[in-house]
């Protein structure tokens, strides 16, 4: 239930701070006093699309936080919690929420910083706003099918996945049964390039590194007789043929060093130096002569390597700019290949598969169905009990399926509800003919069947008693009452049968203090509720007749309550 509401800068709200009680709590007021602006509150904190209009006038930001008091009834919060990762182990659940004048939202969720969206999926669970013109999903037949099997959970719920998990199967064959066919022929040149460009780089032999290893060896067979004279040039100069080296006049040079080496520390490093030296230049003088001995030109290599290198340049340009581009494409295509292969191969097998497919999801949509259509009567059964209560006993619901022969996510049916509100008329689709005061009954009447099961933790009627009066208005009181009992109830009303209902009563009213405008709200007490009520009968002017009504009311109302408890 929403046990705590605060709000600062919201609006023409400076700070309120709202404690509420379970069961049925009435906001009333004068006529543009705030009170739907403590329901844009709470609509805001679960999940709303904020705006800076909402921030009030001279301040930067709009702060509103709500404390949840959580429990089992509380499944699907619950489980929205734990999914989403939020700590709930104390019962308590508080959203945060903060519309910057700069035009950033701050939401927190137990502390946790959530985005506008996480705060929207956990609100849905929690909040269910009704006001006085939407009435949500019955305004809109394409919703009317989820609230069948909302209320048809227990029934409905596992042949629906048993549907659903056919449907995708089947959608599935249907895309890959549609590509094919689409174009047959923009089918088979694909193929046709894709087994050329395999064969062709399959017959490459790609190898990784290849090129780079080619490329080395073609420069060195480019660059033979160059090399030859440089390592020839290297050892004669070391070694030396005619005249001393340069490699005895390095050793002489060490012999010498080492001979006074012990005499100094700086003569033994020059010896050392030098004696490195020497080891250093006689390696690179022995390497030099077995590289010589090693070197051969082969012209024909050079040929081969030549040819390769042009071949893998020709593919490169087609297919990548290297060989390991080329081995990764090859890969990718030869794995298109086989599908589209196997696919050729067995497009009677598919377009065979899509007709058990077909068959498998029709009879799966009809069980469906079936049991929607025997749902559906007990629904408009229960509705028309309802309604009696509402003074509607001469309305007929209907649960209309429309004939249909698609396939929908949701199965087969096509569902709208009807209502025929006069006897001897044609039912005709609840959207269009129902009356203002017809869609708020019809709306208390449906939640009343929905409230225990759904499981929200507050259920808000901003306004939806609008437009009834006498006997009406106190059967929508009294259902309203109804729904409090399985669930936490905000109503505002200008009613007084159903002020009379409350279980707590909040007056609102609008005050200029400072050359501000201030919307305040008081807990009203017994004789308080009486004064309110009696406004709410005979306007500004509280008569004694007024007020003896309202006590009245009260009277009956707490009479109602007890033998309900009893």
């Amino acid at each position: 239930m929403l046990r705590e509401l605060s709000i600062d800068n919201f609006a023409i709200i400076p700070h309120l701070n709202v404690d509420f009680s379970t069961g049925m709590t009435v906001l009333s007021g004068e006529t543009g006093a705030g009170k739907s602006i403590i329901i844009d509150a709470v609509g805001l904190l679960a999940g709303g699309r904020g705006s800076q209009e909402f921030i009030r006038t001279g301040s930067d930001k709009a702060i509103l936080q709500a404390a949840f008091e959580l429990n089992q009834e509380n499944n699907l919060t619950l489980q929205m919690l734990d999914q989403l990762g939020i700590e709930h182990s104390d019962g308590q659940l508080i959203l945060q929420r903060e519309i910057q004048r700069s035009g950033r939202n701050v939401i927190r969720i137990n502390g946790i910083l959530a985005n506008l969206a996480t705060l929207k999926q956990v609100g849905e669970t929690l909040v269910d706003i009704h006001g006085q013109n939407e009435h949500q999903e019955l305004m809109q037949p394409e919703k009317h099918l989820g609230m069948l099997d909302e209320y048809a959970t227990k029934q409905i719920s596992a042949l629906l996945s048993a549907y659903q998990a056919k449907y995708q199967a089947y959608q599935k064959v249907l895309a890959a049964v549609k590509k094919k066919q689409a174009n047959e022929q923009e089918w088979a040149q694909r193929l046709d390039m894709l087994k050329f460009q395999v064969e062709e780089l399959e017959n490459a032999e790609l190898v990784a590194g290849e090129e780079a290893e080619l490329m080395a060896e073609r420069d060195r067979l480019n660059n033979f007789q160059k090399i030859v004279e440089a390592l020839e040039a290297t050892n004669a100069n070391l070694n030396g043929d005619e005249d001393q080296g340069a490699l005895d006049s390095v050793g002489e040079a060490m012999n010498v060093m080492q001979s006074i080496e012990n005499i100094d520390d700086q003569y033994r490093e020059i010896s050392e130096a030098i004696a490195s030296a020497f080891y250093a230049l006689q390696e690179a003088a022995n390497d030099a002569v077995r590289q010589s001995d090693l070197l051969e030109y082969d012209e024909g290599r050079l040929n081969e390597i030549e040819t390769r290198l042009e071949q893998l340049h020709q593919l490169e340009r087609k297919y990548g700019d290297s060989v390991e581009v080329m081995m990764t494409y090859l890969d990718k295509i030869k794995q298109e290949y086989l599908e589209m292969q196997t696919a050729n191969a067995d497009g009677s097998e598919l377009e065979q598969q899509l007709a058990t497919l077909t068959a498998d999801l029709q009879q799966a949509g009809q069980k469906l169905s079936q049991v929607r259509q025997t749902q559906g009567e007990k629904l408009a059964g229960a509705i028309h009990e309802q309604l009696k209560d509402l003074y509607m006993d001469k309305a007929v619901f209907s649960v209309y399926f429309k004939p249909t022969t698609n396939f929908f996510p949701t199965g087969i049916d096509d569902v709208e509800f009807y209502i025929q509100t006069n006897p001897g008329e044609d039912a005709k689709p609840l959207a269009k003919i129902a009356s203002g005061g017809e869609l708020s009954r019809m709306m208390l009447a449906m939640k009343t069947i929905f409230a225990q099961s759904q499981g929200i933790t507050a259920i808000i009627f901003d306004e939806v008693d609008t437009g009834v009066s006498g006997r009406v208005a106190q059967a929508i009181a009294e259902k309203i009452a109804d729904i409090a009992s399985y669930s936490q109830v905000l109503t505002i009303t200008h009613l007084p049968q159903v002020a009379a209902m409350a279980d707590q009563h909040f007056f609102i009213e609008k005050k200029i203090i400072g050359k501000r405008t201030e919307t305040s709200l008081t807990v009203l007490e017994d004789d308080q509720r009486a004064q309110e009520i009696a406004r709410m009968l005979s306007g500004t002017e509280v008569t004694e007749l007024a007020l003896a009504n309202a006590e009245e009311l009260l009277k009956l109302a707490r009479a109602r309550k007890e033998s309900h408890h009893a």
